[in-house]
């Protein structure tokens, strides 16, 4: 459950509202303590029998005669209807509720599609970092007045086809309920809101979710290994300095919600009771629920449960301060404060630098929107004025991007990343300038008119095509907007788009000179530290020490006694008696999305259609060979891909693809004769567009995809916009080293990251240089980019040579698979329209096969054992692990529906890994991944203080099932098979999202539109003895040495111990530097020329000659993310 969520943006960029992430701050404060008396009557730490279902929804002690059910009362239910309106720009409903008689709120948001989305948000206040609020969102889940076990409510919502979820930011926590079919939904709905306004909130819960010192004297809890992780990460550090600079002491948005460490350690159990008290009313509680939501049902399940807890909540008229707008409001900034902020990494070369103002209220709707129409002006792309100067043109930074968080008095946020260390000054200094010389003359009036207008175009696509695109508007409302609804109306049109259409150039200049230009504001310039590094290391060991010399053998025996006893009573079993109240729902309320296929070209030898849309296509009479796949749905916009294996290019110039693709749409073009520079290209482009790129995919690593989502009368347009930029881009040298500048500039901060580092060294490990995901890791560009970066200098010509043999190899007929999404019925020239691509192509050739993973294993990808490594990571704080060993390597593998089922039921939230692991502490999370395509299964650990004991803690569990000295439960394996329907509704929420699906299971995978449904009728009919094979044919290998591959990212304070304890596994770690897996691909460095970072050669000279001939061996071996 993660402490921050990252923000709808696309819809903030217009209304003014965005979703603040919490990050990671540093201040102690002392914690305080209450009687535990005072809640006697409140929490419900007792494990008495719980309620029936009947009891549950009548209230404790009442008649549970079926003639008396809820359902069957005649009385409406106590909530009042707000408003109800619909958008004049999306699909969606909005219906507003009150209760009359709690002042809980509900909003629905009425849309197509198979899942029901639900956000429980609250704001919270706090003025400390004591961690109450995200310490509190994670002991919900441990318990309520009438379900006092913990995990009973995962293990009910896993069987419901649902999920659960949650995260705390710096105004408010929200829980989330995600489920396939209104009917899972409902049956869980009282039950989660039970948990979230009377949960149990013991002491033992509060030692191993929070925190705890375990018998060898180390800290951990689930909660501590969390921000563990992030607290002195360059990020945090930056954003809590940030923030201590914007807020004053009683501000709550100063204050570090998710917890810091030092503050974790002394947090009790009767300070989080206190917080949940003053801020866990019904009247602070807004539900956003979204989908296809039955409302009769819903008001009168919240009816029902309100007469279940109107007894044991805070009366409803006693007197409630609203956080946030009924708190003292922060004071304009006395002053501009430029600082340098230090974090932990051995690159010193690059930081990066944050900026921050206090701008208008977010409720003045007009200003809120007008500055983000200005910020997208100022930076929305490659040419906006910022991001030209700074990035493409002058090259002091890699990118620079913005962000406004919510508040009654919004912040604007910019980041400027890839900052030359010694220039970070300089480069702050610069911004400024900038902005000065923008607001001294006039603006580009037809350009800031473009991005309004793409803007809407935008919303409408999104509000269209997102699942849960307006859950963050309509949060955003119930923390700040004013309770009659009217704020939250404010959605119902664009009508402020149309007002800012007739503001003059000195109004947006007037308004840019009060918000950015002439405000005071705060700057951290980041600034990397080797000695920070090695200090925060040795402060941590002396700690530890000081820790274990404190507590000495006694204490830490009992400090483990007290943890063992804490897991007994957290782990009490759940009687089966509580399950069999709550049937599986069945499936007839989860409707997917129907989509039509129709074929042209060489897709037509995929089989004949016979369907409405086909007859369209067909009638068009057209020749054209193009394989074109078309998915028809009722939208109102275009979204169409073209789809390309990488595997013509030739291997030495695999890596120049990572170049290709960044500069891809930042370059020069040739259009109707006429040389365009990319500036120019882009505006017109942007015009012309809703959205656009050019990424990895669809669904495997190997393939390119070229998008582009327009409006149906700029289909053509569209498809002359591909033929452009595939085969008509100009390679511009000054373009090439401004793309080649960003990308090295972003290489320390990647290399920061313990889990994005983990799948780059594992996909080192596994493909060879023949595949193209390989070759665009961060590995690979670390090296290959520094050298390509000096050939650009002394031969360009070469380096576009090569570009221009990548450009051929994608670029032909026989390479190109085309989806094409839309309502088909209203397009015009469906297929004819691609006559723009194809005339300059022979199309005389076959189509080539789709690229598969498979084809690109390396040796040990191949045969897999033996292979272990340690890479340690100063920038980490905390470790990962990733086990890799052999899967089923077919979708029709007999075994895969076993297969499937057993990895379900491990991963399951409350499950045998989460219990094992996360509920001891021991992770943050694990995973099982499947690979088919590469005939891999992988074993994920994510954010652990200690990755050897969450290792161990996970094999014994499968150890377990594997030899039947643990026994499968009946009711988990249910909900397994549930899981995995929840699964096939989480990969297509929307009609879009169904489209994609459908061509990947047609093209791509080669499935057909039927697999998931038989893979459903398989995976029903699967048996114990068929999972209990599949574990030990497939998921205890993961875990031996001989069958598996290792690696871990880590802290170096963690090395040696992990290294000392995987070898006592039977493993043989390599300790390796990040550097010892840089591969050239035969681009040759000059001699005398430093390939990698003065601090990572000196790792590699502590391993000696061994560690260099080992990575030597791996350059023909093993990529970021296979699949």
């Amino acid at each position: 459950m993660s402490p921050s969520v990252a923000p709808n943006w696309l819809f903030a960029l217009v209304f003014g509202w965005t979703v603040s992430i919490t990050q990671a701050q540093l201040s102690h404060v002392e914690n305080f303590s209450i009687p535990s008396n005072l809640f006697q009557d409140f929490y419900w730490n007792t494990c008495e029998a719980p309620l029936t279902v009947q009891e549950h929804l009548k209230g404790p002690g009442a008649s549970t005669s079926k003639t008396e059910m809820p359902a069957m009362k005649e009385a409406r239910p106590r909530f009042r209807t707000i408003q109800k309106f619909k958008p004049d720009y999306a699909p969606p409903t909005f219906s507003q509720y009150e209760s009359t008689r709690t002042g809980m709120r509900v909003v629905v948001v009425d849309q197509q599609g198979p899942k029901v989305y639900g956000y429980f948000a609250l704001a919270t206040e706090i003025h400390d970092d004591s961690g109450a609020p995200h310490t509190l969102e994670h002991l919900c889940f441990m318990g309520s007045k009438s379900y006092k076990y913990k995990g009973v409510l995962d293990k009910l919502a896993t069987r419901a086809y649902s999920t659960t979820n949650a995260w705390t930011t710096t105004d408010h926590t929200a829980y989330t309920l995600e489920t396939a079919g209104w009917d899972g939904f409902a049956q869980i709905l009282p039950i989660y809101l039970e948990h979230v306004l009377l949960p149990t909130l013991t002491d033992s819960g509060c030692i191993t979710e929070v925190w705890h010192v375990d018998g060898t004297g180390h800290d951990a809890g689930v909660v501590y290994s969390e921000m563990q992780a992030v607290q002195n990460t360059q990020g945090e550090l930056m954003d809590l300095r940030a923030r201590r600079l914007l807020y004053p002491e009683g501000i709550g948005f100063r204050y570090e919600t998710g917890g810091m460490m030092e503050n974790l350690r002394h947090l009790t159990a009767d300070r989080i009771r206190q917080f949940h008290r003053d801020m866990y009313q019904p009247k602070n509680l807004c539900l956003v629920l979204i989908g296809e939501v039955n409302h009769e049902n819903m008001l009168q399940i919240l009816d029902d449960f309100e007469e279940t807890i109107i007894g044991d909540i805070l009366p409803p008229e006693a007197p409630f301060k609203r956080p946030w707008t009924d708190s003292k409001q922060a004071p304009p900034l006395p002053q501009t404060i430029v600082e340098k902020v230090t974090f932990p990494e051995e690159d010193e070369s690059s930081g990066e630098i944050l900026i921050g103002f206090l701008g208008p209220s977010c409720n003045d709707h007009k200003s809120s929107s007008a500055l983000e129409i200005l910020l997208s002006y100022l930076a929305g792309s490659s040419v906006t004025v910022l991001e030209n100067t700074l990035v493409e043109k002058e090259q002091l930074c890699s990118m620079v991007y913005y962000q406004t968080d919510v508040r009654p008095n919004m912040v604007i946020w910019f980041t400027l990343t890839g900052v030359e260390t010694g220039r970070l000054e300089a480069v702050e200094k610069r911004f400024f300038e900038i902005l000065s010389e923008t607001t001294g003359k006039p603006l580009d009036m037809d350009y800031l008119s473009e991005c309004l207008n793409r803007f809407i175009r935008q919303i409408k696509f999104s509000g269209e095509g997102s699942a849960n695109f307006f859950a963050d508007i309509v949060i955003q409302d119930h923390l700040f907007g004013d309770r009659d609804g009217s704020d939250l109306r404010v959605i119902e049109s664009l009508r402020l788009m149309e007002e800012l259409k007739e503001w003059n150039d000195e109004q947006w200049r007037s308004f840019m000179r009060t918000w950015l230009t002439d405000a005071r504001h705060i700057s951290m310039l980041g600034t990397p530290s080797t000695e920070m590094a090695k200090k925060l290391d040795s402060e941590e060991k002396a700690r530890v020490k000081s820790q274990k010399e404190r507590l000495g053998e006694e204490g830490l025996k009992k400090m483990q006694e007290r943890l063992d006893a804490a897991k007994a009573a957290n782990d009490k079993e759940i009687p089966d008696s509580v399950f069999d109240q709550f049937p599986v729902p069945g499936i007839e309320s989860i409707h997917f999305i129907p989509t039509v296929t129709a074929r042209s070209g060489f897709a037509r030898k995929m089989g004949k259609l016979d369907n409405n849309i086909q007859q369209i296509i067909d009638k068009e009479a057209s020749d054209l060979p193009l394989f074109i796949h078309f998915e028809h749905i009722p939208s109102n916009f275009v979204s169409l891909r073209v789809v390309l294996s990488t595997s013509p290019i030739p291997v030495n110039l695999k890596p120049l693809l990572s170049l290709y693709l960044m500069n891809f749409f930042a370059t020069p073009v040739m259009k109707d004769g006429k040389h365009i520079d990319f500036e120019d290209a882009t505006i017109q482009l942007e015009k012309d567009t809703v959205g656009y790129s050019f990424e990895t995919g669809p669904s495997n690593s190997e393939l390119l995809q070229l998008r582009f989502q327009v409006e149906p009368d700029k289909y053509e347009t569209a498809i002359k916009w591909i033929k452009t930029y595939l085969l008509d881009s100009v390679f511009d040298v000054t373009r090439l080293k401004a793309s080649l500048a960003k990308m090295l500039a972003d290489i320390p901060e990647e290399k920061r990251s313990g889990s994005r580092m983990l799948r780059a060294v594992d996909t080192m490990i596994h493909l060879s240089p023949l595949s193209s995901g390989r070759a665009r890791t961060t590995l690979s560009k670390a090296l290959y980019l520094k050298r390509l970066n000096r050939l650009l200098e002394e031969e360009p010509q070469r380096v576009l040579a090569d570009l221009e043999t990548v450009r051929k190899s994608l670029c032909q007929f026989s390479n190109f698979r085309v989806l094409v999404i839309s309502n088909i019925e209203r397009l015009p020239n469906p297929v004819s329209a691609w006559k723009h691509l194809v005339s300059s192509f022979d199309d005389t050739k076959l189509l080539r096969p789709l690229d598969k993973v498979k084809n690109v294993l390396s040796d040990r990808g191949h045969n897999l054992g033996g292979t272990s490594y340690v890479v340690p990571i100063p920038a980490v704080d905390s470790s990962f692990a990733l086990l890799t060993s052999k899967g089923v390597d077919s979708y029709w593998h007999p075994k895969l529906p076993a297969l499937m089922v057993a990895t379900s039921y491990l991963d399951a939230v409350e499950g045998p890994m989460w219990v094992a692991i996360r509920g001891d502490g021991l992770a943050y999370g694990t995973s099982f991944l499947r690979g088919v395509e590469s005939g891999w299964l992988s074993f994920n650990i994510y954010r652990s203080p200690d990755a050897f004991k969450a290792f161990s803690a996970a094999h014994e569990q499968v150890q377990g099932f594997t030899d039947g000295t643990t026994a499968f439960n009946e009711l988990a394996l249910e909900g397994a098979i549930s899981s995995i329907i929840l699964g096939f509704a989480d990969t297509q929420p929307t009609m879009g999202s169904a489209a994609a699906c459908s061509f990947v299971d047609q093209v791509v995978t080669e499935l057909g539109k039927g697999y998931k449904d038989e893979m459903l009728k398989k995976v029903r009919a699967v048996k114990e003895d068929e999972i209990r094979e599949a574990m030990r044919d497939f998921v205890l290998p993961v875990f031996k040495p001989e069958t598996a591959n290792l690696v871990v990212t880590c802290s170096p304070i963690m090395q040696e111990e992990l290294v000392t304890n995987f070898e006592k596994a039977g493993f043989k770690p390599r300790v390796e530097p990040l550097s010892a897996f840089y591969d050239d691909y035969g681009l040759e460095g000059k001699e005398g020329e430093e390939d990698v970072d003065e601090e990572e050669e000196d790792e590699d000279g502590e391993e000696g000659e061994e560690g260099e001939s080992d990575a030597d061996a791996d350059e023909n071996e093993g990529d970021e993310s296979a699949e």
